[in-house]
């Protein structure tokens, strides 16, 4: 090997092992991350590797391109430059899909996330341990204290938290059921890091990730063996039954929500003042990071002040939000961008053969992750959150190689 292929080589090997540090340290830090994505991608630069990117290239630079014309046609284009600098977290997309190239590799990148999944879980639950002791301590009704101070791992808030556990414990989910390895000797180590990852996510008291994990577990459940969805309501009633009064009440605020501390009536007047900024900019919005800059000037005049409590930052809806602030065509291609995707992974499902595999696993784990985010996406603006955003592209350049396998294998066949 010739001096230049050798460091042609090194720089392969470089941008690989970075790349798969900077998908899984986006869990507990994300300036370590992106501190790698930076690195893994010089180095694929240096490499003599092919530069790749899903087949997303068209929806993706229309949303970029949507999302600068909003930037420039708004009346504070400084003021959105925060929202230009996250599509750089848009190259995980392009290093996983051209440094990972093997399912195998894809496999141990997924027990990775698994095992730094149960550490990071492990840590908010000795945060619920302490908030519980700091609601004892100072008297105080634990749900009262507990909803606006949940566990946060080492994020710094709770759905940001929860949104990545949750795409974690649904991959690794997809792993038992669906790959070959999972019922043998990693099965173990997949039960024991689900049982924190679980128990964090349960006691995060995200409402909004519980619902989404739910209807992706359906999903899979679904997909592994349909008969197995008639035992979801018996196992429903006994989590609810034999859970603490706090997760009851938690679970009970999602239809009779306790005004002074649930954020459901908050939610409410988001998605209203959203929709009457939608009705006055359909366009191109009122540009990135406007929404929270204007909010006050589009709440509906029957709605009474004081608002209730609750962060008006954003509009706690992807679609409602991204409609308000970058417009509806920009709001329209991001829906087709996740659609596509989601319906390119259960195309490639289909061309798979019976029987357990690590493509099946992988994209049945990506299809899960999909419509998680599609359903807590309702709830939340989980897309606009960096470290949630970073660990769903990585995924999602997964579930394309995954693809790419199951179709070269069609294709040979």
């Amino acid at each position: 090997m010739s001096p230049t292929q050798q460091t042609e080589s090194f720089f392969g090997r470089a941008a690989f092992w970075l790349t798969g540090g900077a998908a899984v340290s986006v869990l507990f830090s994300i300036a370590a991350c992106q501190i790698l994505i930076a690195l893994a991608f010089a180095a694929l630069l240096l490499s003599d590797a092919k530069l790749r990117l899903p087949p997303v290239r068209l929806p993706l630079a229309l949303f970029i391109a949507g999302t600068i014309v909003s930037l420039l046609l708004s009346d504070d284009p400084s003021a959105g430059r925060p929202q230009l600098r996250k599509f750089f977290v848009f190259l995980m997309l392009l290093i996983v899909y051209s440094t990972f190239r093997e399912l195998a590799q894809i496999r141990r990148l997924a027990l990775c996330w698994a095992g730094v999944g149960a550490l990071v879980s492990a840590r908010g639950l000795v945060q619920f341990a302490e908030k519980y002791g700091e609601a004892r301590f100072r008297g105080q009704n634990f749900y009262e204290y507990y909803v606006g101070e949940r566990i946060t791992g080492f994020m710094s808030h709770w759905m940001t938290f929860g949104g990545q556990i949750m795409i974690v414990l649904l991959l690794l989910a997809a792993f038992v059921l669906f790959s070959p390895m999972g019922r043998r000797k990693l099965l173990w180590f997949s039960i024991l890091c689900a049982a924190p990852i679980s128990a964090a996510l349960l006691l995060g008291f995200t409402r909004s990730i519980w619902i989404a994990t739910g209807a992706a577990g359906l999903y899979l459940l679904w997909s592994w063996r349909k008969i197995a969805l008639l035992a979801v309501p018996v196992l429903l009633l006994a989590g609810i039954w034999f859970s603490p009064d706090s997760v009851k009440s938690r679970f009970v605020s999602m239809f009779k929500p306790r005004r002074e501390d649930d954020s459901n009536q908050h939610r409410i007047v988001c998605w209203r003042t959203g929709w009457e900024m939608i009705k006055a900019h359909p366009w191109f919005g009122l540009g990135p990071e406007q929404v929270k800059n204007q909010f006050n000037k589009y709440v509906p005049r029957d709605i009474s002040w004081p608002l209730p409590a609750g962060w008006y930052g954003h509009l706690h809806n992807i679609y409602i939000h991204y409609a308000a602030e970058r417009g509806v065509p920009a709001t329209l291609v991001l829906i087709w961008l996740l659609v596509k995707i989601l319906f390119d992974f259960l195309r490639a499902l289909r061309r798979i053969p019976p029987g357990p595999n690590d493509a099946r696993f992988v994209l049945h784990g990506a299809v899960a992750v999909m419509i998680s985010i599609l359903v807590s996406g309702v709830f939340e603006l989980n897309l606009g959150d960096s470290e949630v955003l970073t660990l769903f592209l990585a995924v999602v350049a997964a579930g394309y190689v995954a693809r790419d396998h199951v179709l070269q294998e069609a294709s040979v066949g």
